[in-house]
């Protein structure tokens, strides 16, 4: 009788734990660890006119309880340009903007990334994406 009401007890515990972590909007929602949250993953320029303002911005949200810290920000090539403050902190419940730049004098149809290295526990950056189409 003992055990059983042990095992539980344990049960219950276990999974008003694992019943916390679930996701919440604005609410922290990882465990002993920091948490990307970007306001969006895709940036869609739409149509846009050749040498036009190529800029964007992508709010970057710790989700998680312990300091973000993002190390670097890099474009897929050179005609996207990220900025953002490398080794910048990012306390749990905060977070930082970043800007995009594409190179709008290029014509057509495009498509880059932007890898946002960061001290995730996964060891994987967040990939943000921006594209659009460049027109006269």
């Amino acid at each position: 009788m003992k055990q059983t009401l042990f095992f539980l007890a344990i049960s219950i515990f276990t999974l008003g734990i694992t019943g916390c972590a679930e996701a919440q909007p604005g609410k922290i929602s990882t465990f002993g660890a920091p948490m990307l949250t970007p306001d969006k993953i895709e940036h869609d320029f739409g149509q846009i006119k050749k040498a036009s303002d190529g800029n964007c911005t992508f709010e970057l949200f710790n989700t998680g309880d312990q300091n973000l810290i993002i190390s670097s920000c890099q474009g897929s090539c050179g005609c996207t340009t990220p900025k953002c403050d490398s080794n910048s902190v990012i306390e749990p419940g905060k977070s930082q903007t970043i800007t995009v730049h594409y190179d709008t004098n290029r014509m057509g149809p495009f498509q880059k990334t932007v890898m946002v290295n960061w001290n995730n526990p996964e060891n994987k950056p967040t990939v943000l994406t921006i594209k659009g189409e460049v027109i006269e």
